[in-house]
């Protein structure tokens, strides 16, 4: 039953982090002790016990001292590597201890913008034409229209992504793409730019029991911001405003959506973004499989809400996918 259930929490608490005076856009991606405190709340109101793990190496030792859960709620992102979302439910799944989202294989391939990107065109999906950037050298491969756009691989929260991001010409791209490399230390992601309207669509459930639990618009409300950056995801309440687009939108990204989520294998819940190309059609920009739970500024809480779902019910739906799916 419900109520004799353990969920242990692992997460990457922000403030940990600043303590060991990383800067705030490289503890972006981490979380509050808000969205834990909510995360509890929510969980507690399901009916389940909560035990707090925190971050891989406290998992690692927990574990290593004979510790177990009857499910444990990961939002754990992990702080190096391109499989660092990957970690925690790798680890999971070596001692059989079952838990939420996506397994390490999705996070692992998610987590890489290009290599997903490649993944949804095979499948006749559409998503902007695009090239991989490895090295600067690469540039002579380049065989796409300016205007484009440029971001790392491998990046969440919209870090590495600004108004230079927009690339309008050849020296521009050179010297932006010299910056992420030094800086981030990864390939870069090189798209045509798409000009469009841009929607973020939520998703709880899996496989064939998977469902849109809401889908919102985000606009831009100022001429000199119109890129979903670092900056303005910190900032929404200047630069954006959400909307529920119409029927129409919503039922081709409801569309699209499902079936990206079905092909990279995602599971109980997560977030993904479309951006309408020049004919009005909504293209694949990214996916987030483990997105963020903060009950007030996640993207996905408040386009759940949207649709008059809480934070509890849609926590409650996430549990539910999850539990229904493992065998104990």
């Amino acid at each position: 039953m419900k109520s004799t259930k353990i969920i242990g929490l692992t997460y990457d608490l922000k403030k940990d982090y600043l303590a060991e005076e990383y800067s705030e856009e490289e503890a972006a991606e981490f979380d509050s002790e808000d969205t834990i405190e909510g995360l509890e709340s929510a969980i507690h109101n399901y009916g389940c016990k909560t035990v707090r793990i925190g971050h891989f190496k406290n998992l690692v030792n927990q574990i290593a001292s004979g510790k177990s859960w009857d499910l444990v709620f990961n939002i754990c992102e992990g702080m190096y590597g391109l499989g660092r979302e990957a970690q925690v439910p790798a680890l999971l799944d070596a001692y059989k201890i079952p838990y939420t989202f996506s397994d390490p294989l999705t996070l692992s391939l998610t987590l890489h913008k290009g290599y997903t990107k490649q993944v949804i065109k095979d499948f006749g999906i559409p998503t902007a034409p695009f090239l991989i950037m490895n090295d600067i050298s690469n540039l002579d491969k380049l065989n796409l229209p300016f205007p484009l756009f440029i971001k790392p691989v491998a990046e969440g929260t919209g870090k590495g992504i600004s108004q230079k991001s927009f690339i309008q010409n050849r020296d521009e791209l050179e010297e932006r793409a010299k910056e992420m490399f030094h800086q981030y230390n990864q390939a870069v992601l090189i798209e045509e730019y798409l000009p469009g309207r841009e929607f973020t669509v939520g998703i709880v459930g899996n496989g064939e029991d998977a469902k849109m639990v809401g889908i919102m618009e985000v606009v831009y409300t100022t001429k000199e911001n119109q890129i979903y950056s670092y900056e303005t995801k910190t900032n929404y309440e200047k630069y954006v405003t959400y909307r529920v687009p119409e029927e129409a939108i919503c039922k081709q990204c409801e569309k699209s959506a499902l079936e990206i989520w079905k092909v990279l294998g995602c599971r109980d819940g997560g977030r993904i973004d479309f951006r309408n190309d020049k004919f009005g059609v909504p293209n694949f920009i990214e996916i987030n499989p483990l997105a963020g739970l903060n009950y007030l500024i996640s993207d996905l809480p408040i386009l759940a809400k949207f649709q008059g779902v809480s934070f509890d019910q849609l926590i409650a739906m996430i549990l539910d996918a999850a539990f229904k799916r493992i065998i104990y």
